[in-house]
């Protein structure tokens, strides 16, 4: 006897035509692209040091610097950098982890 594990009374989804696939695949490649001309203007910008901490980084440790959006929307992108402040991994991590905490403490979680 044999068994499915797949879930019942489930059809697969249709899968996309390859002219839709191959769209999806394009519109990825430029959002990648516009990642990283965001990045390398911040940094160019902002130099290589963390805005908070003061870290100053090197070629072989830049993976670790990122860009903050400081409004929140990582699609606000000025070409004046207004939005973006680079901050190292650990940094960056505390700032989005700060925002969570305080929307826990007075209440707004989940609204």
């Amino acid at each position: 006897m044999s068994r499915s594990f797949a879930p019942r009374g489930r059809r697969p989804a249709p899968g996309k035509s390859q002219a839709e696939a191959d769209e999806l695949v394009r519109r990825m490649k430029a959002e990648q692209q516009d990642n990283a001309s965001y990045r390398e203007r911040s940094l160019q910008l902002h130099g290589w040091i963390c805005a908070k901490c003061a870290r100053e980084f090197e070629l072989d440790t830049l993976h670790l610097l990122t860009v903050h959006h400081k409004d929140g929307n990582h699609n606000n992108n000025p070409p004046d950098g207004s939005n973006w402040e680079n901050l190292c991994v650990y940094c960056h991590e505390d700032e989005h982890s700060r925002s969570l905490l305080g929307d826990y403490l007075s209440g707004r979680k989940g609204k």
